[in-house]
């Protein structure tokens, strides 16, 4: 018999233990239906390559990955072609997640798969609220005729959880009326105060890594200029840390545009530290 040791390929620091586990990371590598550059169902694999080049411990929040404990579920396995029967899955596993008592980390993947995992946590609490990092507004109505697309993941999402509940952050790119939309609700957040009036809510928080420049994060599949550095992103974190978070997901690395991998390991970087508000 083989004595090893094996290299392990799950995130560093997890707890193999699912029963005994807070966090579930789970792997969903969906692109299905991206509009510019296709390759971040690609991410959460090489993610969990690059944790290994991370420490475990977190010198902003003074915390250790063990201080967490979350369990590397794996990656969900979709029919590739069909994005309903993918977003289905999604969402049919993520219940399961909260049925057992557990938070979610998803890691895209496409912004598109957000959906699901509202859909699924809605069932469970009632005064959700979704806090939103990206470059794009993502409250189109369509793209191209086509309903269920990434640049439409918000709109629907605030169908779910109400346009009041959603906060906004780094957004400078989008349609006149995806613009009209963020004004009419107060959507978008340039103070970490804009984010008070969610302190009493559960809430979700979504990162599409093009949230922050392209300086930083050039492998993704719709880099826009002028966005946040990485430390004014784990700013952002840092307040949220005394909020009432029960889920999360970071989305949108497209690893193959960045052939250096920083941006793979500035996203790695990124769920190391949203991980230790969870």
């Amino acid at each position: 018999m083989l004595s090893g040791p094996f290299l392990d390929r799950n995130w560093m620091g997890q707890n193999n233990n699912y029963e005994k586990s807070n966090i579930i990371m789970l792997g969903l590598p969906f692109d299905g239906t991206v509009s510019y550059r296709p390759g971040s169902r690609f991410a959460p694999e090489q993610i969990r390559l690059a944790s290994w080049g991370l420490e475990e411990y977190s010198p902003v929040f003074d915390k250790h990955l063990e201080d967490v404990n979350f369990h590397d579920a794996g990656d969900l396995e979709f029919p590739l072609g069909n994005t309903y029967k993918s977003l289905e899955l999604i969402r049919k596993n993520v219940e399961e997640i909260y049925k057992d008592s557990k938070k979610v980390l998803g890691i895209g993947g496409e912004h598109l798969v957000t959906l699901p995992e509202i859909q699924a946590i809605s069932k469970f609490y009632k005064d959700l609220a979704i806090v939103h990092f990206d470059a794009h507004t993502d409250l189109r109505e369509e793209y191209l005729g086509e309903e269920m697309s990434h640049s439409a993941v918000i709109r629907h999402c605030s169908r779910i959880v109400n346009p009041e509940n959603i906060k906004q952050i780094g957004i400078r790119s989008g349609m006149k009326e995806e613009w009209e939309f963020m004004a009419k609700y107060n959507t978008l957040c340039h103070r970490y105060s804009d984010l008070d009036c969610l302190k009493n809510k559960h809430l979700f928080v979504t990162v599409d890594l093009d949230c922050l420049d392209p300086s930083v994060m050039p492998g993704t599949g719709t880099p826009e200029s002028g966005g946040m550095l990485f430390n004014e992103l784990i700013g952002w974190f840092e307040y949220l840390k005394d909020f009432n978070i029960i889920g999360a997901d970071v989305v949108e690395l497209a690893p193959d545009y960045d052939t250096s991998g920083v941006s793979t390991a500035v996203a790695t970087k990124v769920i190391r530290e949203l991980l230790m508000i969870m």
